[in-house]
């Protein structure tokens, strides 16, 4: 699935080849994990595979794509149960995996903040449940709602389900008029044997791991399940509140706990990231002795004051942490070989597997990256596995370091079988027996089909419909697939001209199979309620390698309309003059992704297509947010030099707050430059170019009655 080869030494054609890779395993898995409580990889191996992610995007920031696993928390609310939309998002945590990260996370925090390394902050650690997340609202000590994490934003009501549960009460005392409780829904191991034992009894399913035994008892539709179902709570987080519950994190976890709330008793502050450490390596020696799966210690800074500072980055919050612990290894027969073919018409190997269990896990597929891993090598020709290729019929060890499809770690080759031959990677599609190149210096080979792969138009109509682009309630994946293959939707327009080619007549589609009047004139006047879209959302829906959803908000917030970002990427084809420079000082979008834009706006069939949408819908310009008295909103600044009273992340932070462009170069089109000690080019530019010059005083004084 990923390559051998270290990030640092990584081409941008072998990252690019990765971070596809990533996002498809990573998509699968979230779903399997999230929306099915079926996780098909370890909590370790997806670990492992997402940090790999957001480092490639690190260090190839213009190859982020636009389904980046970064960009996304957990999976949309299952069908069956109402929705709640939280006032606070729920957002995940970013991920460490050894003590070097959590030196890292300290600095980072120090850094951020102003302080010196040597200054005293405290954090606290507590161990990470390894469950189903809930948050519990209260209104005036009565419990209102209570909501899973659903995709971040939009959560499932489980109200009812969750009062069967001893550990949630029902009423409080002395609480805040609103508050919302969040913490873990789990299953203790005796209570999960047990549970085992009276399925194994009555003849029904069995579960996995007391982690899916917790999230699909919780999840039932039928609450008298859930309550004759062992389940436990753990608070140790807050969204919503109307009034603090304390100054820090140690003493709000405390208020929880006077409340009536279950929290940890192995919760610690620690004063430094040695202290962290050895919390951890405590906590670890005991994991087999708790009672309860826990997956790592989650480390928080202290002062809530500090927390606020800090924020949130687009899906993790930046004063947490999660340690996670080690991954671990299994050995089993590789039983075949075959390649799928991506959206991007990438071929990818994955290995098919007898079934074997990793950490509580059932694995039955591998990762196989690329030919070149298939054969014991990087794309250099360097050597992996010390040389040892993989094949049909081979004794592999499968390692598992998070939730998505492991890998294969090594190969035994005093158990190959004599007749085992080298595999030989297919030079032709396998969907649409188009030729598959693979270009000097990439390490993927892809199929050059374009629109005739089914297996890319198919996967470009469903990034279409997906929850972040159009989001078209009923014309989902299973949907597309239905449409796409008896030949009715293969391009994204004529989505919108379903109704008019076959809602009449003998082909309507109220006379399909699986398809009745009612679901038909649902389903149309859905795909008509969405032809009315933020011009940001449609960006993303277009698919255009390298823009994601952030970069499609920085779009849309740069140009306004439709009209305007058209022409300024026309205007920006040959990739020279004032339309191509105002488009790569945008801060966040990089050469690549700009080159990526004006070539897909320059291919002939690519663009009829786009024009063809576009004829179908009425695209909303991107207004921006109210901003007060702010003097800085709609103008472009350009922060440079060495900022001394606040680091540069909060200063782009507060100045986007206001209404502010923050670019990352000087142009015409720059209103004010921000220079603190240190300036150079950037200043001389600005100069030459009669643009407003602050220093940092100069700039504080400015907004500070915004």
């Amino acid at each position: 699935m990923t390559s051998e080869i270290a990030i640092q030494d990584l081409s941008a054609a072998q990252a690019e080849a990765e971070l596809e890779t990533l996002a498809t395993v990573l998509a699968k898995a979230n779903n399997a994990y999230h929306g099915k409580d079926t996780p098909e990889i370890s909590d370790a191996e997806y670990d492992r595979l997402k940090k790999r992610n957001s480092d490639i995007e690190a260090r190839f920031p213009s190859l982020k794509r636009h389904d980046s696993p970064s960009d996304k928390i957990g999976s949309a609310p299952a069908e069956g149960f109402s929705k709640v939309k939280h006032e606070v998002p729920m957002l995940s945590l970013s991920n460490a995996f050894s003590d070097e990260d959590i030196i890292d996370f300290d600095i980072r925090i120090k850094k951020y903040l102003g302080l010196a390394p040597a200054d005293d902050l405290k954090y606290t650690a507590e161990p990470k449940i390894d469950g189903l997340s809930l948050s519990l609202r209260y209104e005036r000590g009565s419990l209102v709602y209570a909501a899973t994490r659903g995709d971040g934003s939009i959560g499932e009501n489980l109200t009812e389900n969750a009062l069967t549960i001893a550990s949630i009460p029902a009423h409080l005392t002395d609480a805040p008029e609103v508050l919302e409780v969040r913490g873990e829904v789990y299953m203790a191991h005796d209570d999960f044997e047990s549970l085992n034992a009276r399925q194994l009894d009555q003849g029904a399913k069995v579960f996995a791991n007391p982690r899916n035994a917790a999230a699909g008892s919780l999840r039932q539709l039928d609450a008298e399940i859930t309550r004759a179902r062992p389940l436990k709570f753990f608070a140790y987080a807050w969204g919503a509140l109307s009034e603090p519950l304390a100054p820090t994190q140690w003493e709000a976890i405390k208020r929880l706990e006077k409340l009536g709330f279950s929290t940890n008793s192995l919760t610690a502050i620690c004063a430094s990231p040695q202290a962290m450490i050895a919390h951890y390596q405590t906590i670890e020696q005991q994991r087999a002795t708790l009672g309860y799966d826990i997956d790592g210690v989650v480390y928080k800074v202290n002062d809530l004051g500090l927390q606020a500072r800090l924020g949130f980055r687009s899906t993790t919050p930046r004063w947490a942490i999660a340690h996670k612990f080690p991954a671990e290894l299994a050995w089993t027969r590789l039983d075949d070989i075959i390649i799928q073919v991506g959206r991007t018409g990438a071929l990818s190997p994955v290995a098919k597997l007898k079934p074997v269990t990793v950490g509580g896990v059932v694995v039955s597929n591998a990762t196989l990256h690329n030919e070149d891993y298939i054969k014991g090598v990087d794309s250099k020709g360097g050597v992996i596995r010390d040389g040892k290729d993989i094949r049909i019929g081979d004794w592999v060890q499968v390692y598992r370091a998070g939730d998505v499809i492991p890998k294969i770690a090594d190969v035994d080759l005093s158990q190959r079988p004599s007749d085992a031959k080298p595999f030989v990677f297919p030079t032709t599609c396998p969907e649409c027996g188009s030729y598959a190149l693979r270009e000097e210096g990439d390490a993927v080979r892809r199929c050059t089909g374009g629109l005739i792969c089914p297996a890319q138009a198919v996967e470009k109509l469903k990034h279409f419909v997906s929850r972040a682009a159009f989001d078209i309630d009923g014309l989902g994946a299973k949907q597309i697939e239905q449409f796409y293959a008896d030949g009715w939707i293969t391009e994204p327009a004529q989505i919108f001209t379903l109704e008019a080619r076959y809602g009449m007549g003998m082909h309507q589609l109220k006379n399909r199979e699986g398809w009745g009047d009612k679901s038909a004139r649902k389903l149309f006047q859905a795909i008509e309620n969405k032809r009315t879209i933020p011009l940001s959302r449609l960006l993303f829906a277009l698919g255009i390698r390298h823009v994601g959803e952030s970069a499609s908000k920085l779009l849309a917030r740069h140009y306004g309309t439709w009209t305007a970002f058209e022409a300024a990427i026309e205007a920006a084809r040959d990739g020279v003059g004032a339309a191509w420079d105002d488009l790569i000082s945008i801060d966040g979008i990089g050469k690549v992704m700009a080159q990526s834009l004006v070539s897909t706006f320059a291919q002939d069939a690519e663009r009829a297509s786009i024009d063809r949408l576009v004829a179908e819908l009425d695209i909303e310009a991107t207004v921006r947010p109210d901003v007060g008295n702010s003097p800085v909103a709609g103008k472009t600044v350009v922060f440079t030099g060495t900022l001394e009273k606040m680091t540069r992340a909060e200063a782009k932070a507060r100045a986007e707050s206001l209404g502010a462009k923050v670019s990352g170069s000087v142009s015409a089109k720059t209103d004010i430059l921000i220079a603190g000690p240190g300036a150079g080019s950037k200043a001389t530019k600005a100069t030459a170019l009669g643009i407003t010059i602050l220093d940092e005083d100069g700039w504080l004084d400015l907004i500070s009655d915004a």
